[in-house]
């Protein structure tokens, strides 16, 4: 729920264990009033008049106090019956005035507080207010001719000692009143505060998960379409290849089987990338991001000559024999990389830089470590680490993102690849004429 306008807001009622705590909050006040109430007859403490006779001196304490069993959970009610109660049990001179006098200080502010639906408490407050100062008003303007001539023989101030007596009266009942007034104010401003704020940050996290959700998508069609050119390029050589076997077929057929050849590894190579790109798409969506510009693991030595460039001490090292790798492959582990170095450029305030491609038996996996600080990292929880997962996953690989046991931060991707892939030349870096060859070329 969305708060509008505050006076529209409606507190929620009491928990379960709200009421349990008012029901036991109501007899603890109850059985003290009943201790109170003795020690006033005992003391003869009879401030209001001559009391009434001893059972109705126990039914208006309990009347007074018991019902804040029900303070939270009907408020309203509540201060009604007690202000009716407490003024009545005056009215009829009952001997306990501490406890009845808390009580009411007490469903005052609870209305406020508790009160769901605000304007209604607010009137009905200020008309028990407005109520018990009448009641005051008509209370002294009825007891002023029985006060006894010697009442004040011991007054020494200099207000006269009548006037004195109902100013002090009043200013009593203004702080309490007045107090518990302002204190219900507050705490129910408090709670449409946090209620507030909890709503904002539902909203908030809503935000985040739908924003997730659109770089999820996004990249999933930028991915798609780094596999649509790849298969749209095989396709086409395809073409090609059975343009030239059509034309070669009767003169040469040596020529002609070597393009059925080619004709049958585009094809296969075709399918799988089919494969992955409706992988990709399983979450229906459009997007209209460009494309990025194409990559591959052969450009990863730009990566380290570009980090180089800004200052960091970067190595690049090729383990394993490499093999040729399917290009929608080797796209994803170029721009997984490619992530996790422009992280450490921007985010990560490190010195060094080591990225490692590994070619293993059945897998092609690429290595980025820095010794940048960890905390505040973009691509812990950004949509950095979303695209990075999204292409692995593609890919049916595995990524670990996060920081190293002895500081720094790694990113580590592993695509699997096909049982047999044909020996090509191994990579070098744009700076490999700078740099021996063993920097760049190392056993695992």
């Amino acid at each position: 729920m969305t708060v509008g306008q505050p006076e529209e807001w409606r507190r929620p009622g009491p928990t379960a264990q709200q009421r349990r705590n008012d029901l036991w909050i109501g007899l603890g006040v109850t059985g003290l009033a009943l201790v109170s109430l003795t020690l006033a007859r005992s003391a003869g403490a009879f401030l209001l008049g001559p009391p009434p006779s001893g059972p109705e001196q126990l039914f208006w304490t309990v009347a007074v106090t018991l019902p804040l069993i029900w303070r939270r959970r009907w408020p309203a009610a509540t201060l009604l019956i007690v202000s009716v109660v407490f003024v009545a049990a005056q009215a009829r001179s009952a001997p306990e005035t501490q406890f009845s006098a808390w009580a009411m200080f007490c469903v005052l502010y609870t209305a406020g507080a508790w009160g769901q639906d605000h304007r209604l408490a607010r009137r009905l407050r200020i008309s028990v207010i407005i109520t018990m100062f009448a009641w005051l008003g008509i209370y002294y303007a009825v007891t002023i001719d029985r006060i006894p001539p010697d009442a004040f023989d011991d007054a020494v101030g200099p207000v006269p000692p009548v006037l004195a007596a109902m100013v002090s009266g009043v200013l009593i009942n203004v702080l309490t009143l007045g107090f518990a007034y302002f204190f219900g104010e507050t705490a129910w401003v408090a709670a449409r505060r946090e209620h507030e704020l909890r709503t904002q940050a539902e909203d908030l996290r809503r935000s985040q998960a739908e924003s997730r959700e659109r770089a999820v998508l996004g990249e999933r069609v930028r991915i798609a379409r780094e596999l649509h050119d790849v298969v749209a390029h095989h396709v086409s050589v395809m073409g090609v290849q059975a343009s030239a076997c059509r034309r070669v077929f009767d003169r040469d057929p040596g020529k002609a089987r070597t393009a059925l050849t080619a004709i049958e590894q585009s094809a296969r190579t075709a399918v799988d990338e089919l494969r992955r790109m409706l992988g990709v798409l399983r979450t229906s969506g459009t997007a209209d991001a460009a494309p990025p510009a194409a990559g591959d693991v052969d450009r990863i030595g730009e990566l380290v000559e570009r980090a180089r460039a800004a200052g960091l001490t970067a190595t690049l090292g090729v383990y394993g024999d490499p093999v040729a790798l399917p290009e929608s492959v080797s796209q994803a582990a170029y721009r997984v990389t490619q992530e996790a170095v422009t992280n450490t450029l921007k985010h990560a305030g490190a010195d060094l830089l080591d990225v490692r491609v590994r070619y293993l038996a059945r897998e092609v996996e690429v290595d980025v470590t820095d010794d940048g600080r960890t905390g505040g990292r973009a691509d812990a929880v950004g949509l950095g680490l979303i695209g990075m997962r999204e292409r692995v996953t593609a890919h049916d690989g595995d990524l670990e993102a996060g920081p190293r046991a002895g500081g720094g931060w790694r990113v580590r991707a592993r695509f699997p690849l096909a049982p047999a892939d044909p020996p090509v030349q191994a990579q070098r870096e744009p700076s490999d004429e700078r740099q021996p060859a063993a920097d760049t070329r190392r056993t695992a």
